[in-house]
């Protein structure tokens, strides 16, 4: 079964700063470490960024192997998911979602999430369990053991994918387009390591983690 990434990385970074696909983790960008993980696994990778970054990040992603092509994305996180669909080409039956601000997601996170695709599962999301105690912000305490913190890459059949997003609705993340769709989603083991590079602390845990698995291997 075919098989493409898509790698959103649109954000404006207005928390983190400045623009953090661009920051140094480990000798590489950012977005090139993200990037570089999906191109092992894919066919093919499409990278979705702000429209004044495209050439920039041609120029950065010259050296990784598999990149397809760059292209602008939207207003949205799923615009931007959208913009990257349509680079995709339409006989491919597996497609990938990515957030390029997750750097450390591994090939073992990537393999669970593909084979589960290839299962049958219509979208599949890795997931860790919630540490913090919750409270819900109308009152009262959320069992934090009913609930899991959701992460990419996450993967779809591409007919899914493709569907759920024709509409043009908005979400945080595209398995609960798929599942407002009617498809069935199927959740996997994600990694604690796999953080999210929001703010410039962020990026430090990343390095630091990066730094642990080096001294590891």
């Amino acid at each position: 079964m075919s098989l493409w990434t898509v790698v959103v990385a649109a954000g404006d970074g207005l928390r983190f700063g400045s623009d953090k696909q661009s920051a140094d983790l480990g000798g590489v960008s950012v977005l090139e470490r993200s990037v570089a993980t999906a191109s092992d696994v894919s066919d093919g990778v499409v990278v979705v960024v702000g429209e004044s970054r495209v050439e920039g990040a041609r120029t950065l992603l010259a050296g990784v192997v598999g990149v397809v092509e760059v292209v602008s994305g939207g207003a949205t996180r799923s615009a931007s998911v959208r913009a990257g669909l349509a680079a995709v080409p339409g006989a491919v039956e597996v497609v990938l979602v990515h957030d390029g601000a997750r750097p450390l997601a591994t090939a073992a996170v990537y393999g669970r999430v593909i084979a589960a695709v290839r299962a049958g599962a219509d979208a599949v999301v890795p997931v860790i369990a919630v540490s913090d105690s919750l409270r819900s912000t109308s009152g009262g305490v959320v069992d934090r053991e009913a609930v899991v913190a959701v992460q990419t890459p996450q993967g779809f059949r591409a007919v899914a994918i493709r569907a759920a997003h024709a509409g043009g609705a908005n979400a945080t993340d595209d398995t609960t387009l798929v599942e407002a769709n009617g498809g069935t989603v199927v959740v996997v083991d994600g990694e604690t390591d796999n953080v999210k590079i929001t703010r410039p602390v962020d990026l430090e845990v990343a390095r630091c983690l990066l730094a642990e698995g080096l001294e590891d291997a």
